[in-house]
């Protein structure tokens, strides 16, 4: 089992884009455990929504816990945005 912290850079280095893992809303700590680790090894599509994403990689594989894409300014970005859009930002 992964902890939050891991989990977070493990998002960031396969989809491109950092996020903040949180649960009943609030932010938790970066050494939290017991989660288990992000399964993906290939990037969502670049015309996928921030929105998407959230339903189709995060949610089904976290329940429980929320996740906030964070764009450059360190704030949660829209669920309409394109994770094209998101990357292009740390790039």
């Amino acid at each position: 089992m992964a902890s939050v912290g891991s989990v977070e850079r493990q998002i960031r280095r396969v989809e491109g884009f950092p996020v903040a893992i949180r649960q009943l809303g609030r932010n938790l700590r970066d050494d939290r455990t017991g989660l288990p680790g992000y399964p993906f090894h290939r990037a969502a599509a670049d015309r996928m929504n921030v929105a998407a994403w959230k339903r189709t990689r995060f949610q089904p594989r976290y329940p429980g816990f929320e996740v906030d894409v964070l764009g450059r300014d360190g704030r949660s970005v829209h669920g309409a945005t394109l994770l094209e859009t998101v990357r292009a930002e740390y790039r």
